[in-house]
């Protein structure tokens, strides 16, 4: 029925011409496609996947190079940690040996001290007992002399006395057991 009206044209249908012109230029445009735009994107599509499949190599690469370089600082770590520990120990030690050198210069020191005080002890103490001798000397004669009734002003006889006196002081207290006590409570 459409087919009916021979001399009009279907306004579906276009011309055969039209139709030939369309087919020739969609032929001609599949072939440039083929020929050209297709290996041009088949080429492009390898590239981008060799970037990528490389760029992944590289980073799988770079990946194993930062894991050796996190094992060589941790490594690294390890070993200052160590070298640490074994400074701080000797540091410990040498102050440990500092500490007990300067004690004993210190108990050196002191012992010197006391010794000098000791002796300067001693020294005074000499010099006071040559002190106390002469005036005990010198009241004993005189007391000597009250008692007596005469002068004992002759240093000879007076150095004698006295000299015998002190000593016999000193071997009255060396022979008590208290010392001077015994002889002072005999009195």
């Amino acid at each position: 029925m459409l087919w009916a009206a021979a001399g009009d044209p279907n306004p579906v249908l276009p011309h055969t011409s039209e139709i030939i012109v369309g087919l020739v230029a969609f032929l001609l445009l599949l072939f440039v496609i083929r020929k050209f735009v297709t290996p041009r994107f088949e080429k492009i599509y390898e590239e981008r996947t060799e970037k990528i499949e490389g760029g992944l190599q590289r980073a799988e690469a770079a990946q194993a190079e930062a894991n050796r370089l996190l094992e060589q600082y941790q490594t690294q770590l390890a070993e200052a940690k160590t070298e640490a520990a074994r400074i701080r120990d000797d540091a410990r030690a040498d102050a440990e040996g500092i500490r007990n050198d300067v004690l004993a210069q210190a108990r050196e020191e002191s012992e010197r001290i006391i010794a000098a005080g000791r002796d300067a002890l001693a020294a005074e103490r000499a010099t006071l007992v040559r002190e106390l001798r002469a005036e005990i000397g010198t009241l004993s004669v005189e007391l000597a002399s009250r008692i007596i009734g005469e002068s004992l002003a002759d240093e000879a006889r007076r150095a004698g006395t006295v000299e015998r006196f002190l000593s016999d002081l000193e071997s009255a207290e060396q022979e008590s057991p208290n010392g001077g006590a015994a002889t002072a409570g005999a009195r």
